[in-house]
């Protein structure tokens, strides 16, 4: 696409008066990218995007939260966890509450971290805080691979993993009438395109995968408006994702992972939607099944906002008890966070 091109299609979605399209991204690090790159200024009012449930900290149940916390104030046990994950409260506290009154808590960047952690430690419990979609499944199953190697027993699991296809049905099923998805890249390169071929045909709406530079995100938009009514797919993002995606990834998920159902925050349980560990490593598990309550903070419309039935701004919350620094729900707490991006953006 040459610059020419661009400045054509930024012009023509900016002037475009046709009916209102509302098109769904369900990647946080699309939600990021659309706001860094100011790309809902560039677009007429006809064309709303619409942060879905793509954003794995935003989807934690409180149950996850609550067990984390207990864990953590276990004499001898460590949670270790990622930054954003820390600030999201539970049904009582968030880990960083936790933290506060004595709790072992550790922040880290890379789940691989903690196997340096455990052999270095071994008279301490580690717990890490394993939460996500089709793209960290692969990580943690090479965490717990790596782990068997070492003969490490000092290092467990809590997952909460969820996967796209199911929450994909239910968001159509019970959202706020999406006209076109803005398919995950990073998850795409894991489970292949096909993957969202098939829910395009089946649903009869259109999927277009896209990278996440500006203006990938911009032609991705521009395809979808073109295909607004019709089931169809592209892969604009072909660098990365195949038609298989990684099939040496997926090899190893099925080996240490299986299909389960899954809470996700404001949606219940869907059946089918997430993974956990296979019976045969449950060792590592640290207390994963059966994690379901959730307990939305009073107020608090992250339920509507992750399905597209409110914007954030429309929340009774957002920008005035509700911020990144004093953040209820967890759509604010998290960067890739809707009610977080919505925020610094300035559409308030």
């Amino acid at each position: 696409m040459s610059i020419m091109d661009l400045k054509d299609i930024v012009k023509e979605l900016k002037e475009y008066e046709g009916d209102e399209v509302r098109l769904m991204e369900v990647c946080g690090t699309h939600t990021a990218a659309i706001s860094e790159n100011g790309i809902p200024s560039m677009l007429s009012p006809h064309i709303k995007l619409i942060s879905g449930p793509g954003c794995p900290v935003c989807v934690t149940v409180t149950a996850v939260i609550d067990r984390l916390v207990e864990l953590s104030l276990l004499p001898g046990t460590t949670v270790l966890t990622f930054g954003d994950l820390i600030r999201v409260k539970g049904s009582k506290m968030s880990l960083a509450d936790a933290k506060a009154e004595g709790a072992s808590v550790k922040m880290v960047y890379s789940p691989m971290e903690s196997i340096k952690l455990a052999k270095e430690n071994p008279d301490q419990n580690y717990v890490f805080a394993a939460i996500g979609f089709e793209t960290t499944t692969p990580v943690y199953a090479l965490l717990i691979e790596e782990a068997k190697k070492e003969g490490l027993k000092n290092l467990k699991l809590l997952t909460s993993l969820k996967t796209m296809p199911e929450v994909i049905r239910w968001v159509i099923k019970n959202g706020g009438g999406i006209d076109g998805f803005i398919a995950p890249g990073h998850v795409s390169a894991v489970t292949g395109g096909e993957l969202f071929k098939e829910l395009a045909d089946e649903l009869g709406i259109p999927f277009v995968v896209s990278g996440f530079e500006g203006k990938e995100l911009i032609f991705t938009i521009y395809s979808l408006v073109k295909m607004k009514g019709k089931a169809g797919y592209k892969n604009l993002y072909k660098s990365v994702v195949t038609k298989e995606g990684n099939l040496k990834a997926k090899e190893l998920v099925d080996k240490y992972f299986e299909v389960s159902d899954a809470s996700w925050r404001g949606m219940g349980r869907i059946p089918g939607s997430g993974m956990v560990l296979r019976k045969e490593y449950r060792d590592f598990d640290a207390g994963s099944i059966g994690l379901d309550e959730d307990h939305m903070p009073a107020g608090c419309c992250c339920d509507k906002v992750l399905v597209g039935k409110l914007q954030p701004n429309q929340c009774p919350l957002f920008g005035k008890s509700c911020t990144p620094d004093n953040a209820h729900g967890a759509c604010m707490v998290s960067t890739e966070g809707s009610c977080y991006n919505y925020f610094i953006s300035g559409r308030r």
